[in-house]
């Protein structure tokens, strides 16, 4: 899938909502559009650093999986033009991720951390 005129993040709580769209619809150039240039990702042993990186992975994933059910968008914490951004997954994982107020408008992940299991109470 192509799109060049895909829509920035408004807000950093937007970043969420749009991978799973673009996941869904196996659109990796949109997937990778949501990070910044030199932005890591990291999925458990894997650590992807850059776009090209980046467009591997998510290649390599849409390729094994093309379900992408919605996950819970919570509130993101914010410091000026940078933003921590959460979002609780079905199976009760959250992803945690920095992202950074673009200078030509939107927002766009630098670090992607994509699944910490949830801390036991006790």
């Amino acid at each position: 899938m192509s799109n060049p005129e895909r829509e920035p993040a408004r807000e950093p709580q937007d970043l969420a909502g749009l991978f799973n769209a673009r996941a869904n619809a196996g659109d990796v150039e949109g997937l990778v559009a949501l990070y910044e240039t030199d932005a890591v990702l990291a999925a458990g042993a894997v650590v992807a650093r850059g776009h090209a990186e980046i467009r591997t992975f998510y290649t390599d994933l849409l390729s094994r999986r093309s379900d992408f059910p919605a996950a819970e968008v919570l509130e993101p914490v914010r410091n000026g033009n940078l933003a921590m951004t959460f979002a609780r997954l079905p199976n009760g994982t959250i992803s945690a991720e920095v992202a950074r107020e673009q200078p030509e408008g939107g927002w766009r992940w630098v670090i992607d951390q994509l699944k910490i299991k949830p801390l036991k109470a006790g």
